[in-house]
């Protein structure tokens, strides 16, 4: 036991947590090898729980960092002590983290000033605009700056690290977590397959739509096309679960509510909403994550941004980027639904974004590394 190497795994969002999940559970299976140490800075309250839960993962520190309509320099310069602190108590040899989130960066740096090397799961992501996405892209990119180890997704995203200079010798290609994430539910039995929404009628639209940038204006013009498909096509139903946000919550209930064919539900357990991609006929989101999971569902995906750092669905026609110009979303979607070739030239492909195997890759690299 007291050989086993002490790593540190940090993690803050929803999304974090739900890639994060197979490498902790991958680092606690490894026997002796690793004592792993989890914490989280609860950027997201409720929705962190609810990952960790589904994946049966308990926090060894909470940090608790989450206030009402949080600005990113609050989670900075709250959490960043906590992390050191954690840091210092813990004494690991390496942090973990994961993605683009501020979590992520403060993590990192709380990692870099404690003098302890720093692994970046889904390194390498990059649109080349450091405003699309605020702040995500930003935070990605210091964060690359800081880490030692770079588990880069794709082979593309391995390319951006080598052309900032990054030593391929500490670049692996892993494929993306997410998708051992997803496959692991799916290897469970689920009750929810008979939740009410599970067993609603007709084509299944599955939203949803939280990033900062789709917060003001974004948001009110991607509601308004929801509402406008939600009214000329009745036999659709639209399944919104929407973000506790306060800047998604008005505009989304303000436009949406009281339609017969919408159902805005509360964030859904990471089980539950795998289930909902899985009854699905397309999904419209803004979300990064699902870009990665759609493909192994075969459900086509609207991509409600300007700019993604995951290009490579598009590339391969498993997704259309179309921002979030109403008349823009309306057309593809009305495309989606009445061309049934265009609509599986969507839909059928393998997933570019990985295997299942990227947390073995990570656990198999670590073990051999640190």
């Amino acid at each position: 036991m007291a050989n086993r190497k002490k790593i540190l795994v940090a993690l803050g969002t929803r999304p974090e947590a739900i890639k994060l999940a197979p490498v902790v559970l991958g680092l606690r299976e490894s026997g002796s090898s690793f004592e792993c140490i989890v914490c989280g800075t609860a950027q997201h309250r409720e929705m962190l729980d609810q990952v960790l839960s589904v994946f049966g993962i308990e926090l060894d520190f909470d940090l608790r960092l989450m206030t009402p309509d949080q600005a990113p320099a609050d989670v900075i310069s709250r959490g960043l002590p906590l992390l050191m602190d954690a840091i210092r108590e813990s004494s690991p040899r390496l942090v973990m983290v994961q993605g683009d989130t501020v979590s992520t960066f403060a993590s990192a740096y709380a990692a870099f000033l404690s003098k302890v090397p720093v692994a970046h799961v889904e390194a390498g992501l990059r649109t080349l605009d450091k405003y699309h996405p605020f702040p995500e892209e930003q935070n990605r990119r210091l964060t690359s700056t800081i880490c030692d180890y770079h588990f880069a997704p794709t082979e593309r995203a391995r390319q951006n690290l080598l052309v900032e200079g990054v030593d391929d010798r500490r670049i692996l290609v892993t494929g993306n977590t997410v998708v051992d994430a997803l496959n692991l539910m799916l290897s469970r039995e689920n009750k929810s397959e008979r939740s009410p929404v599970a067993e609603s009628q007709g084509r299944l639209i599955l939203v949803t739509v939280h990033r900062r940038e789709s917060f003001g204006e974004p948001m009110k013009r991607i509601c308004s096309v929801l509402r406008r498909i939600s009214l000329e096509h009745p036999e659709c139903s639209i399944v919104f679960p929407v973000h506790p946000n306060p800047n998604v919550q008005s505009v989304v209930r303000g436009t949406l509510s009281g339609l017969p064919n919408v159902a805005l539900l509360a964030p859904l357990p990471y089980d539950e909403f795998i289930l909902l991609m899985k009854r699905a006929y397309l999904i419209i989101t803004d979300s990064g994550g699902i870009q990665e999971e759609a493909p192994s569902l075969g459900k086509p995906v609207l991509i409600l941004r300007d700019k993604t750092e995951r290009p490579e669905g598009i590339e391969t026609g498993l997704a259309v980027l179309v921002g979030s110009a109403p008349d823009r979303i309306y057309d593809v979607f009305s495309r989606m639904l009445n061309d049934q070739p265009y609509y599986m030239s969507l839909a059928v492909h393998e997933n570019p974004y990985g295997d299942g195997l990227a947390s073995k890759r990570i656990v198999d690299f670590l073990t051999e590394q640190i």
